[in-house]
């Protein structure tokens, strides 16, 4: 192989060995656990009426920022109740999370919930734009290192 492309290659695998970013130093993660208080069916008199959110929502979720937004489905444990735990949310910045429900579809055209969710037993309160289908409601929090929530 030419000397070129082993340079290349060397070059290739050193820039896939730095992707720790040097200012998030080891243990900067938190585990947080979500629980949204809602129910887990879907209203038919909601689908009924607002059929094409209800179908783009499909199931309740959640979108996680520091994960790129992506939706990540709940689990329902009970009737009135999801959860979600995540053990990577960076500490002591800023994060926000959209729980997209279609029940909420009522109130808002996209679902997005901004009530009854709570981020390691804390009340998150503090409403925030997050990127959907356009700009969507979301929450925002702060996590430390020993999993204290600042809503």
């Amino acid at each position: 192989m030419g000397s070129w492309r082993c340079s290349l290659i060397v070059t290739l695998l050193s820039l896939l060995g730095c992707g720790d970013d040097p200012s998030s130093p080891a243990g900067t993660t938190a585990t947080v656990r979500f629980v949204y208080e809602a129910s887990t069916t879907t209203d038919p008199g909601v689908a009924a009426a607002f059929p094409g959110c209800v179908q783009g929502v499909s199931m309740t979720h959640i979108h996680a920022g520091w994960r790129g937004f992506v939706a990540v489905v709940m689990t329902a444990v009970g009737p009135d109740r999801w959860e979600i735990t995540f053990s990577d949310v960076p500490v002591d910045e800023e994060q926000r999370i959209r729980v997209s429900d279609p029940n909420v579809c009522v109130l808002n055209p996209t679902g997005a919930s901004t009530e009854g969710v709570f981020a390691n037993g804390t009340l998150l309160v503090r409403v925030v734009d997050t990127p959907g289908s356009g700009v969507e409601p979301g929450l925002a929090f702060q996590v430390s290192a020993d999993g204290t929530v600042r809503p």
